[in-house]
């Protein structure tokens, strides 16, 4: 065991879990009506609770366990079964990596809530979550970071897919999930009100960007300088993309907003995520000039021409950032920039898990919603989440 390894893993696992509470909740709540925005934390609270339990039983054995298929773990170490305070993972305490991991599998179904806020069956929401989790979520996990057949040495050889932080694992599996279940919920009765509290976006985008340090400079296990890196491309990713975001906004609307900036932090830092082990800062400028254009042009299409009311622009922002980042490890690599990350690797991962993920999400949906409704009724949606499904008022006047 590494003492100083271990020390900073431990802050990091903290800041990841930050992300997600009160981070991600604070981003999502404030943008949607006053009338929902309890509804929205009650949904990443329950998820980072859920998650936590359903990481200890299986989750963790499902992505890495010792199982040989390349497919998935197995349940050898199911509710940390052999795992004590002296075994080791690397140089952390293997406990301690399974608390690390546990802190991504809270956020990236997390992430999925941004998709389905304010029309969505609490319960779906729930039910859904896990099973996604253990089912699809897990067992990608396996394929890329636990050793599976993605990884180094499986189907794409000795240079498997590159994913540092959860590009494909996190943002484009999520992301994916979040597009194919607003496409089956359709639409809200009403689009148009606008973020009832942008105050608590800023905040929420704030405290996302902080842990993200735990989120990328935590993926190299190790306090040293590779960690180091990954936390500076991981800022002037997010700092860049912010600005290319407003700046893209100030051009075609004439003027900036503020929740346009921060969505552009998190677009930095959703498409820098994958690269951030592999690329230097004057590549992590270009990650985040680029994302915070293609992002919000993103959201755009699919707001607009598509007409999929995906609420807050998960795939827009999360699956489109991911993907993008996966694909410029390529290309970097061709260019000669970095080390590893062929062409064939990449996009091959990308296609393999986005099959996968959309098979798994949409097979999901059906089975869950024959137990528990999958969008609430007509009357819950106009007068709010937040009274008629928790009893619970965040605001007295009806926004």
């Amino acid at each position: 065991m590494n003492g100083a390894d271990t020390a900073w893993i431990i802050v990091a696992t903290a800041l990841v879990l930050f992300m997600t509470l009160p981070g991600l909740a604070l981003f999502y709540g404030g943008l949607v009506r006053a009338r929902n925005v309890l509804s929205v934390f009650m949904h990443c609270y329950a998820i980072a609770c859920l998650m936590s339990v359903l990481w200890l039983a299986f989750g963790y054995s499902i992505a890495f366990g010792s199982g040989t298929s390349g497919f998935w773990g197995g349940l050898d170490k199911a509710f940390l079964s052999g795992v004590t305070a002296d075994s080791l993972s690397g140089t952390l305490p293997e406990v301690l990596f399974f608390a690390f991991q546990m802190t991504f599998a809270i956020i990236t179904p997390a992430l999925i809530v941004g998709a389905y806020v304010e029309r969505v069956g609490f319960g779906f929401v729930m039910v859904f979550s896990g099973l996604w989790m253990l089912l699809c979520y897990a067992p990608v996990v396996h394929w890329i970071w636990g050793g599976g057949f993605l990884a180094d040495g499986g189907i794409f050889g000795d240079t498997g897919v590159k994913d540092f932080a959860g590009g494909i694992v996190v943002h484009e599996t999520a992301g994916l999930a979040a597009l194919i279940i607003a496409m089956f919920l359709g639409p809200r009765k009403n689009q148009t009100t606008p973020p009832h509290n942008p105050g608590y976006v800023m905040i929420g985008a704030a405290m996302l960007w902080v842990g993200w340090f735990g989120f990328n400079g935590g993926s190299q296990l190790a306090a040293d300088g590779g960690a180091a890196l990954a936390l500076t491309v991981t800022h002037i990713s997010a700092a860049t993309a912010s600005l290319t975001w407003a700046l893209w906004e100030k051009i075609k609307f004439g003027k900036a907003s503020l929740v346009g900036l921060v969505t552009g932090t998190i677009a930095g830092l959703a498409s820098i995520t994958p690269a951030s082990g592999f690329v230097g800062p004057i590549e992590a400028l270009i990650i985040g000039a680029v994302a915070g254009v293609l992002c919000q042009e993103a959201v755009n299409l699919i707001r607009n021409t598509l007409k999929i009311d995906d609420t807050l622009d998960v795939f827009a922002v999360h699956g489109v950032g991911g993907i993008f980042g996966t694909i410029m490890i390529a290309v970097f690599a061709s260019l000669g920039f970095e080390t590893g990350g062929s062409w064939a690797a990449q996009l091959g991962g990308l296609a393999i898990v986005g099959i996968f993920t959309t098979v798994v999400t949409v097979v999901l949906i059906y089975v869950v919603k024959a137990i528990t409704p999958l969008r609430v009724d007509a009357e819950t949606e106009v007068n709010g989440l937040d009274i008629t499904v928790h009893g619970e008022r965040a605001y007295d006047h009806n926004s």
